[in-house]
């Protein structure tokens, strides 16, 4: 008895995944719950377990695939994988008989199927009413971005749907007509590269968490009024603190005491004060968000992510820390969940360690304020008629202009600096 393997349910707003690979071959044995797959979600990677134990039969999601939630991956056939070999030769076997069968029955049999297709109408082919509608959420969001009618498009996938490579296959060709409707704008095809330069590069598909990074940072453009403040904060108090206590505070929490956790608590003070900056816009309506959950971005191998700390405001500096370096861990492993991802109302975004020292970052839609940190630099300062040399870090905040007005936001800003220069404010909630 074979036993199927299918997509798991991806999460909130998660309809579809691309395959990453294939950890088996078929005729592979495989046990219980052992990773045979890898799926690449726009938010997170994955991988599918084995539903029981036995033999990897056929695999019917390639390698690049698009699939959508229940999908149908593969197959798990009983045995230990010594009977793979003849079962693939005997399923050869059937399969030309099958052609052979198919070739014999000529056109009466290809005539009967069309018109049980509803394909044949008298003389004349038409393209069934519902392919398009049983296409999958690929085809439909490449439909809507070129224009192209997947009902005008030549199909080879099983039971006659049209893939995402017939659609891209029809995009390039230009072979098919737009749909009736308005068309939304063409997907830009590039100019060919002169013949000497084409030798010389190398074309990588985006993943699909590449895909969805560039995407929701260009709808965040699009769609938000978006403008960003500035200023500079004096990071001497926080340092010495931290100097100070490092050693005590790693050996009784177990974990190192860095900037970030000061950063968190001080976000969360100035958005209590300004409720307009944890808020988002929904239609007509403004969200007001009466909890603390600060998403902070993760750089990895294979992008950007943003875990989220949730409840922060009942965390302590230690408890902060302690679930950051948790969600950078399992961010750096890949084995980030959907859930980690999640629900954030405020993002805090942190150049500086990559040496960057200011920039202006893009929002994390559908919030309406991000927080950029950068490096850390000696700098001639001012104090009390004095030259003096400060650790100095510019900090940025780029906002939602609808719905938080500049006083606030060079408000939330300036508490934070406030809350950073005399970091005692963060212990006593001042």
């Amino acid at each position: 008895m074979a036993t199927e393997i299918r997509v798991p349910t991806l999460g909130e707003s998660v309809s579809e995944a691309t395959i990453g690979k294939w950890f088996k071959k078929p005729g592979d044995a495989v046990k219980a719950d052992e990773p045979l797959v890898e799926l690449e979600t726009d938010k997170v990677t994955l991988e599918v377990n084995a539903p029981a134990a036995g033999v990897l039969g056929e695999i019917v999601a390639k390698e690049g695939d698009t699939v959508g939630v229940s999908a149908l991956l593969g197959m798990i056939t009983a045995g230990d994988g010594k009977a793979a070999a003849p079962a693939k030769a005997e399923a050869k076997t059937a399969d030309a008989a099958v052609a052979q069968a198919a070739g014999k029955a000529g056109e009466a049999t290809s005539a009967a199927a069309e018109k049980k297709s509803g394909e044949v109408a008298g003389d004349t082919t038409i393209k069934p009413a519902t392919k398009a509608a049983d296409s999958g959420p690929a085809v439909s969001r490449l439909a809507a971005e070129s224009g192209v009618d997947p009902a005008s498009v030549s199909a080879s996938g099983k039971d006659g749907r049209v893939t995402k490579g017939d659609m891209l296959a029809a995009i390039a060709a230009g072979s098919a007509a737009p749909a009736p409707a308005a068309p939304a704008a063409p997907i830009q095809l590039r100019a060919p590269s002169a013949p000497d330069d084409a030798s010389r590069e190398e074309r990588v598909k985006m993943t699909k968490l590449r895909q969805t990074i560039a995407r929701r940072l260009k709808e965040a453009q699009a769609t938000a009024a978006m403008l960003t403040t500035f200023n500079e904060v004096d990071m001497s108090a926080v340092m010495a603190l931290r100097n100070q206590y490092k050693d005590v505070f790693e050996k009784k929490h177990g974990v190192k005491l860095g900037f970030m956790g000061f950063f968190v608590k001080a976000c969360v003070q100035a958005l209590k004060e300004i409720p307009s900056v944890n808020a988002e816009i929904d239609g007509t309506d403004i969200v007001y968000k009466n909890y603390y959950h600060i998403a902070v971005a993760v750089g990895t191998d294979k992008g950007l992510v943003v875990p989220v700390v949730r409840d922060a405001d009942q965390l302590s500096i230690a408890g902060v820390e302690k679930a950051i370096g948790v969600l950078g861990k399992k961010a750096r492993d890949g084995a980030l969940k959907i859930e980690d991802m999640q629900g954030g109302t405020f993002t805090i975004s942190n150049g500086g360690v990559y040496g960057s020292l200011m920039s202006t970052p893009i929002l994390n839609a559908p919030q309406s304020a991000i927080l950029g940190m950068h490096k850390i630099q000696e700098r001639p300062m001012v104090v009390g008629g004095q030259i003096v040399i400060r650790p100095m870090m510019y900090l940025a905040v780029s906002y939602d202009h609808r719905i938080i007005d500049g006083k606030e936001a060079v408000t939330f800003l300036v508490r934070i600096k406030e809350a950073l220069e005399d970091p005692a404010r963060l212990v006593l909630d001042l």
